[in-house]
């Protein structure tokens, strides 16, 4: 068994720091659980381009409100307190905050800890 709390990570190598948000790795790859998780905050104000090529992630928000915007179609969905989405066909899309939003993010492959997006907005994948 493994717990892991949050004031456990703040302020260490896997609190990672990308501008637009900050995100708190709580499980990774080397977890062995098939997944990742992250507590990441959205900065108000922001807009950031988003493509997980590699990846797969629902994204519950527990704090904040906003909007993501799929490319491919054009639509917005407001995003507040109590609302999961999932980018379920690696979705490309422009994820915006109206006030600091907390997110729970699960990421299917798993993650390595370190990742930041990319100048396509894209995770890379491990395939150690």
């Amino acid at each position: 068994m493994k717990v892991v709390k949050l004031e456990d990570v703040l302020g260490t190598d896997q609190e990672v720091d990308d501008g637009n948000w900050v995100s708190r790795r709580l499980i990774f790859k080397n977890d062995n659980m098939g997944y990742s998780i992250n507590d990441t905050i959205i900065r108000a104000g922001t807009e950031t381009h988003i493509w997980y090529q590699n990846h797969l992630e629902s994204v519950y928000c527990i704090e904040g409100e906003g909007e993501v915007e799929t490319i491919a179609d054009g639509k917005v969905h407001p995003i507040k307190a109590d609302t999961l989405y999932v980018l379920d066909k690696n979705d490309e899309h422009l994820l915006r905050a109206t006030s600091d939003m907390r997110m729970v993010c699960v990421f299917n492959p798993p993650l390595t800890g370190r990742e930041v997006h990319d100048e396509n907005g894209v995770y890379p994948v491990d395939n150690s």
